[in-house]
């Protein structure tokens, strides 16, 4: 079927608009990482503030504020996997009795350090990737679905958009689907995006599947249903893609749902 010149010019100001938006959450991300080393730097070398003028608490001083945070954070900056494994596992506690709740920079903190441990943040030895863990990064990115907060949201979609790995991707894209917040579609602009980098040969099926449910808990929490263009894209994509059965029946289900939202 061809298109007509109205057609052809919708398609290039979508494409735009969703370049523009995976730009601004790229630039994000550097500007993310290095506020967060200026942050941990300013404990020790920010001047006195002039009087009648608030403090700004740094995550150091958040954490020197309670021993228990001093000690998960030594065991998350560890080079050891296992210890890192072992803040996890703490994580996982509060995260699960919901103990978190009035620590909540303090443990994001802590998540995001170690959802980029490979990725973002790389150690090499002899010019070698020593600290590539992806089930730490899967692990930590599953946990801040969870805590669901807005910096979690922006954490995690940070993730999905610089993670190799298709298995820290997938729960990055699931755990934005819990959380379920779209502020002008730059969440799905970022699942369309990571869905482009794949290899449409030899796509990984966890991943689409796991694409497929972030849309979909989208749609269920957005009022009135998802009316983005990239997500119904996005779904076709997949249904008639080098995918098993199940993802395929799966996106073919969710466009039936987007469908008949309201």
């Amino acid at each position: 079927m061809m298109m007509s010149g109205s057609s052809h010019s919708a398609m290039r100001i979508l494409s735009s608009r969703k370049v523009i938006c995976v730009s601004a959450l790229l630039f994000g991300l550097t500007f993310g990482l290095s506020a967060q080393q200026a942050s941990t730097a300013s404990s020790s070398t920010s001047a006195a503030p002039a009087a009648g003028q608030n403090k700004e608490i740094t995550i150091e001083q958040l954490f020197l504020q309670s021993v228990e945070f001093q000690i998960l954070r030594e065991k998350a900056f560890s080079d050891d996997y296992d210890m890192k494994m072992n803040a996890l596992d703490d994580l996982d506690k509060k995260v699960s009795d919901g103990s978190f709740k009035g620590q909540d920079q303090q443990v994001e903190f802590v998540l995001e350090y170690l959802a980029l441990e490979g990725s973002a943040r790389t150690t090499r030895q002899a010019g070698r990737l020593v600290n590539n863990y992806p089930e730490v990064r899967r692990r930590a990115a599953n946990m801040l679905g969870r805590v669901g907060t807005e910096d979690a949201k922006n954490a995690l979609t940070r993730i999905l958009l610089i993670d190799e790995e298709p298995v820290v991707k997938a729960e990055a894209a699931y755990g934005l689907g819990v959380i379920g917040k779209n502020p002008n579609n730059e969440v799905v602009d970022a699942l369309v995006f990571a869905y482009g980098q794949e290899d449409p040969q030899k796509p990984d099926n966890n991943f689409g599947y796991a694409l497929c449910l972030a849309i979909e808990k989208i749609g269920n929490k957005t009022p009135g249903g998802l009316k983005d263009p990239g997500a119904f894209t996005l779904l076709v994509k997949i249904a008639q893609g080098n995918y098993l059965r199940t993802v395929k029946t799966k996106a073919l289900q969710v466009l039936d749902e987007l469908k008949t939202a309201k």
